[in-house]
């Protein structure tokens, strides 16, 4: 597999539009750490370490609903592995005039637009969520 964060944010996005509560994928520190702004800012319920069915490490991440609609609307992958995009504090862009987030991943660990740019750091722009 060449993007793992790119097949964790497209499985959440198969899940929600059949209505899953949860979704199964493999695990690893940076899928963690995004996962981790995710529930901080709301968009999932949380997440739980497992074993899959084949042994390996895993993680079943439970979606969150509103009145039946997904809570994430809409999920971009930034810097993919052909194109990575690194941009300073100053130039973090903010989704939806503040209404979403961007995943960003900065020396002082993967925080969100917020927290960067009250952190004063930048780096390289994962994903942006509304």
């Amino acid at each position: 597999m060449n993007d793992p964060i790119g097949d964790m944010l497209t499985r959440i996005r198969n899940s929600q539009m059949r209505g899953k509560s949860t979704v199964m994928t493999p695990a690893s520190k940076m899928r963690t750490r995004v996962l981790d702004v995710l529930a901080d800012e709301g968009y999932i319920r949380g997440y739980e370490a497992m074993t899959g069915d084949d042994g390996h490490p895993a993680i079943e991440i439970s979606l969150k609903y509103f009145d039946g609609a997904p809570v994430i609307r809409e999920m971009k992958r930034v810097s993919k592995p052909g194109r990575r995009v690194y941009l300073g504090v100053h130039d973090i862009p903010s989704v939806r005039q503040g209404l979403g987030v961007s995943i960003v991943s900065t020396s002082k660990g993967v925080m969100s637009d917020a927290s960067a740019r009250s952190h004063n750091v930048g780096g390289e722009v994962l994903c942006t969520v509304f």
